[in-house]
C-alpha cells in the first residue's frame, strides 16, 4: 500500500503539538509551571512523587513506580510502533495488552500535554531496572557489568522518550534538574541530572525545544526568573529553539511559552536580556 501524500495545507490544518525540556537548578521553580497549564487538558506524570509545591493544582496525575510501568505509561499515551515486532516494548502487542488493562485510550482524548516530571528520577528508575537485567552481567563470570547496565540503560530511556515525543498532536513537557559542573580546563559546564550519558546527550534531537528555567540578573543589579530559550546565549545555558518563534529570555509561564511555539500565543512583556558583560558582573 502506497503512502498518502499529505499536502501542505493538510499539514497546517492538523493538531500540532509541542515537545520541550524544561532545565533548571533545585528549587527554581521547574514543577511549578505546571500551575500555568490547562486542569482539565494536561496530565501529570509524577516521577518524583515530589508534588508538594503544586498540591494546590486540580489535574488529574499518573504515578509510575517501576520502569516497566513507564514504558506501559508511554506506549498507552503515544499508541503503539507498527514497525516493531510483537515481542518489542511499545508494538501493537504491547500496547494491546495494555489497553486491555488501562482501558480505552479514547479516555486520553481529553488532554492536550503530559507533563512528565522528572526525567532525572525516571534515569534512575530505569537503571535500578537495567541493574537486573542479563546484559548487566558479564556472560563469562556472571559477575555485575556497569557498562553493560548503562548501555542498556541508554538504549531503553532514549527508545521510550522518543517514542513518547511521538504522541501526535500532544504537547509533552520533560523536566530535569540541571548540574553546573567544571570542565578540564576550569570552565563551568551545565549538563542534565541523568544517569548515564546517552540519554543526555540525544535529549535535545529528540525534543522540538530545550529552555533552562534560570534566575538571570538586570542591569540595575536586580534578579528575575526567565526561560533562557536560544541555543547561543550569554549564560551558556542548555537551550534551543526550533519553532524560530522565541526571544531569548521569555517569561516563566510554561503555558503561555507553548503557545507561542505554537503560534497561537500573544507575545508578552518581559526584561531583555543583558549582554554578555552584563551577565558576569
Amino acid at each position: 500500500m502506497a503512502l498518502p501524500i499529505i499536502t501542505a495545507d493538510q499539514r497546517r490544518a492538523q493538531r500540532r503539538g509541542v515537545k520541550i525540556v524544561i532545565l533548571g537548578v533545585s528549587g527554581i521553580g521547574k514543577t511549578t509551571q505546571l500551575k500555568s497549564l490547562d486542569t482539565h487538558s494536561t496530565l501529570f506524570i509524577d516521577l518524583e512523587a515530589g508534588d508538594l509545591s503544586v498540591s494546590t493544582w486540580d489535574g488529574d496525575c499518573l504515578r509510575p513506580r517501576t520502569w516497566p510501568e513507564f514504558r506501559d505509561l508511554v506506549v498507552y499515551l503515544a499508541g503503539p510502533n507498527p514497525a516493531l515486532p510483537e515481542q518489542s516494548p511499545f508494538s501493537q502487542a504491547h500496547f494491546d495488552h495494555v489497553c486491555s488493562v488501562y482501558g480505552d485510550p479514547a479516555s486520553l482524548d481529553k488532554y492536550q500535554t503530559y507533563f512528565c516530571d522528572s526525567i532525572t528520577a525516571l534515569s534512575r528508575l530505569c537503571f535500578n531496572w537495567a541493574k537486573s537485567q542479563p546484559a548487566a552481567f558479564s556472560d563469562r563470570t556472571g559477575k555485575p557489568d556497569s557498562r553493560g547496565a548503562y548501555g542498556l540503560l541508554g538504549q531503553e530511556m532514549v527508545t521510550a522518550l522518543t517514542h513518547l515525543q511521538h504522541a501526535r498532536g500532544k504537547n509533552v513537557v520533560f523536566v530535569a534538574i540541571l548540574d553546573c559542573k567544571t570542565d578540564d580546563f576550569g570552565r563551568k559546564v551545565f549538563v542534565p541530572q541523568i544517569e548515564g550519558s546517552a540519554t543526555a546527550l540525544q535529549l535535545p534531537g529528540i525534543v522540538d525545544e530545550v529552555v533552562t528555567l534560570a534566575e538571570i540578573k538586570a542591569d540595575d543589579g536586580t534578579s528575575y526568573r526567565a526561560f533562557v530559550t536560544q541555543t547561543i546565549n550569554p549564560y551558556s545555558f542548555p537551550a534551543k529553539d526550533r519553532s524560530g518563534r522565541l526571544d531569548l529570555l521569555e517569561p516563566p509561564d510554561l503555558g503561555a511559552l507553548i503557545a507561542k511555539c505554537a503560534g497561537t500565543g500573544t507575545p508578552a512583556q518581559h526584561p531583555q536580556a543583558p549582554t554578555p558583560t552584563d551577565s558576569k558582573e
